[in-house]
């Protein structure tokens, strides 16, 4: 009787080791991976280094949300697309290459996920008209002088999710165009001009049909980068774009 229950306890300790070890494992194999992040930076009258390859990065690095990988050198794009998720565009300097241009619409037409940060919204390149018309379905050609603004959320998404619908910050107020023969956006948050009342697109998403693309307008410096309504917009956008 005594070896019986010794075997017995022995049997339980196994299973229960067995058991625990199991769920680990299984635990383990759907820990969600990082998601595999390239910003782009780079160009005039922002500093990105501060604001994008550092506030913008430690957002998405914390607590392992996303790996990101930051260049302002617009010829390394093509090496990283095959190992990404997302391509996070913050850059006005010109992608003048070809071949990366088209990488990047083959990127997207294969559902792989895209950001539009601020400068990178910009009526940048007059000899790229498809990345205006296709991809931002728009753009911006002027903005306020900086300062204060309110941007008001104007619809529920998974991009907007926990920011609070209504807040302040010191920005460029950028002049958001549609452009009609595009894709179209789905506006999330506007902001309007103080003096003539128009609103104009804070935060959107571009209705491509391969792809999910969302733009951001506001991010001239840390008036933006450092509230935490904006570093939700970054996760938000980032995690939106990776799961198509």
């Amino acid at each position: 009787m005594k070896k019986y229950l010794i075997h017995k306890t022995l049997l339980t300790s196994i299973l229960l080791l067995v058991s625990v070890t199991l769920t680990y494992n299984i635990a383990k194999a759907h820990a969600k991976e990082p998601i595999r992040v390239l910003m782009v930076g780079g160009g005039e009258s922002h500093d990105f280094d501060t604001w994008y390859r550092g506030a913008d990065v430690i957002t998405l690095e914390k607590n392992g949300f996303a790996q990101v990988i930051y260049t302002d050198d617009v010829t390394q794009i093509m090496d990283h697309l095959p190992n990404i998720d997302v391509l996070f565009l913050s850059n006005n300097q010109p992608i003048k290459d070809q071949a990366t241009r088209q990488a990047i619409f083959e990127f997207t037409k294969a559902g792989k996920g895209l950001v539009l940060a601020h400068a990178a919204l910009w009526y940048n390149w007059p000899d790229w008209p498809e990345y205006n018309k296709e991809l931002v379905s728009g753009g911006s050609r002027g903005h306020d002088p900086y300062g204060a603004f309110t941007v008001n959320i104007v619809k529920k998404h998974p991009v907007v999710k926990g920011v609070d619908k209504s807040f302040e910050l010191k920005d460029e107020l950028y002049y958001q165009e549609i452009d009609q023969a595009g894709p179209g956006l789905d506006v999330l948050a506007t902001a309007n001009n103080k003096e003539t009342g128009k609103s104009f697109p804070s935060i959107f998403v571009v209705k491509n049909p391969d792809t999910r693309i969302v733009g951001i307008a506001l991010g001239h410096d840390g008036e933006a980068h450092n509230i935490e309504n904006y570093k939700k917009l970054v996760r938000n956008a980032v995690k939106w774009a990776a799961s198509k």
